[in-house]
């Protein structure tokens, strides 16, 4: 990874601890001066009491992981239900509430939404840097009163999905893969969430290698969500898939969901 990182020190006893740790995993120190962070630098702190990540010299909103407030409280008071289209890709339209390995993590919004509508969910995330938001912003979600009783459904695992995956010794109903590829929507904030996750991520050449052990792994099913013009992952057509405007979910089918 080129782009440099500097971490900022946390006035909050637990966000410092989790900011040290995030340092000691990086072999970065906590960086005290401003003068200290070149422009385009990615920088970690905790300005507004959650931990974030903005761009040194930016005007851009930091990125943070908030499942209390933002996108991912009004889609969990006015979301689709089960009639979304990911809810139908892992089955819960079929009356199960399958357990979820959802191998690419990345921000937790697609993992959120499947434990808001009732999925036991584990995200791998292997950036530590993504990893630190998603811990923080579990943190939160677990001290709100309203978002703990979804927050409690949903873990994280730190590594590499491929490595993991093949190790691991547990079956999940369903594992859900969302690699990275080339976005193409207009939108400012995911133009810079995207330039970030390739910041802090590199190219993702191994996203193919995700599907076999993702099938050895799954009891059911595997669902793969992918821009809707792009090939299918690992050049495997899928058992069927649920297209939208601008993504689609590729299912790969293993056996029927017993009731």
């Amino acid at each position: 990874m080129s782009t440099q990182l500097f971490i900022l020190p946390s006035d909050n006893p637990q966000i410092q601890a989790q900011l040290a740790s995030l340092a000691e995993q990086l072999n970065i120190e906590c960086c005290l001066s401003a003068s200290q962070q070149p422009e385009g630098a990615l920088v970690i702190s905790d300005p507004s009491g959650m931990v974030s990540v903005h761009r040194a010299g930016s005007k851009d909103k930091p990125v943070t992981v908030d499942f209390v407030g933002g996108k991912a409280g009004h889609r969990r008071k006015f979301g689709g239900g089960k009639g979304q289209d990911i809810a139908k890709a892992v089955g819960l339209n079929k009356g199960v509430k399958p357990s979820v390995l959802d191998a690419t993590g990345g921000l937790g919004r697609d993992s959120f939404v499947l434990a808001s509508l009732g999925c036991q969910v584990s995200m791998i995330e292997r950036s530590p840097v993504v990893a630190a938001l998603l811990e923080d912003g579990l943190r939160r979600g677990l001290e709100d009163i309203d978002v703990s009783p979804i927050a409690e459904k949903m873990s994280l695992l730190k590594g590499n999905a491929i490595e993991l995956m093949t190790l691991s010794e547990n079956k999940y109903d369903v594992v859900y893969l969302d690699p990275m590829f080339p976005h193409r929507e207009k939108s400012a904030l995911v133009k810079k969430e995207m330039r970030l996750f390739q910041d802090l991520l590199g190219d993702d050449p191994d996203a193919d290698r995700l599907l076999k052990p993702a099938l050895d792994i799954a009891r059911y099913r595997v669902v793969v969500k992918r821009p809707r013009l792009a090939p299918d992952l690992n050049g495997q057509a899928p058992t069927y898939r649920l297209e939208g405007k601008s993504c689609r979910y590729d299912i790969y089918v293993l056996k029927a969901f017993s009731s």
